[in-house]
């Protein structure tokens, strides 16, 4: 008994201490690597990065981190490492390929949330949807619609397509048009127009609305009656004046045309 534990006390002392040791560097390195992440975290909120952003890049470092502490302890016990880590970075390949598609969501939605083209709260119009920012993910985003609709756009998506902002201007232009008779008077037109305007206290006073023949058409004279908003009063303005709009002209007898088609028939002998 006594032989057998000589014999084993060497390799019992050497292993033991690599044991020791391994357990000394992942204990110490997981407390490393959760501090160096927290303060990584802290410094990017005092350079007001998005928290967003500034979450998902500190728990990235916070996993970066814990693999290297426990291919340091594997190490230290002797095991060779080389193998491990060609395995892990092929692995890394195979996902990154696997997943390109989320990798190029998740750039975008950095770009988004560091230049930050609209912000939540925001009405947008993107990729043909039009409606308010809710929420901002480095995966994607998420809009409802006018008629509350939810609607999740990839981040890659809103970055390859023009983005309208309509929230980030003071102001916002209803662009509507009045087809009149060629028979009516347009100045009565016009002034009937211009009073619904007038009785209107969401319409801008600046800039002054225009109201103009805009096309000498087919079967009518169109004018257009063009508004300045506030964004939020946009929709609002802009079915109250059509409907206004149309009583108005009614009401000052000038008539509002539609196409017809006359039909002549003769009759052969």
């Amino acid at each position: 008994m006594n032989n057998i534990i000589e014999k084993l006390g060497p390799y019992v002392a050497l292993y033991g201490m690599r044991v020791l040791f391994a357990i000394i560097i992942f204990v110490v390195g997981r407390y490393l690597a959760k501090l160096i992440s927290q303060l990584l975290g802290k410094a990017l909120e005092k350079a007001k990065v998005d928290a967003i952003l500034t979450r998902f890049l500190e728990n990235l470092t916070h996993a970066g981190l814990l693999v290297l502490v426990v291919i340091a302890a594997i190490n230290k016990l002797g095991v060779e490492t080389t193998s491990l880590v060609a395995i892990l970075g092929a692995a890394g390949l195979a996902v990154g390929l696997a997943l390109q598609g989320s990798l190029a969501n998740f750039a975008a939605g950095v770009v988004l949330i560091i230049f930050k083209p609209f912000n939540i709260g925001d009405t947008v119009h993107i990729a043909g949807v039009t409606g308010v920012v809710k929420n901002v993910d480095v995966f994607n985003t998420t809009l409802y619609t006018l008629d509350n609709r939810k609607v999740i756009l990839p981040n890659s998506k809103i970055t390859a397509e023009n983005i309208e902002n309509l929230s980030a201007v003071d102001r916002r232009r209803v662009d509507l048009v009045f087809g009149i008779s060629y028979s009516d008077n347009i100045k009565t037109a016009k002034e009937a127009l211009k009073k619904v305007l007038d009785n209107d206290s969401r319409v801008l006073k600046e800039p002054e609305p225009t109201i103009a023949v805009g096309e000498l058409a087919d079967s009518s004279v169109n004018l257009v009656c063009r508004p300045w908003v506030k964004p939020e009063d946009y929709w609002g303005v802009y079915f109250d004046t059509l409907e206004k709009g149309k009583i108005a002209l009614e009401e000052a007898g000038i008539t509002i045309p539609f196409p017809q088609t006359d039909v002549h028939l003769y009759k052969e002998d």
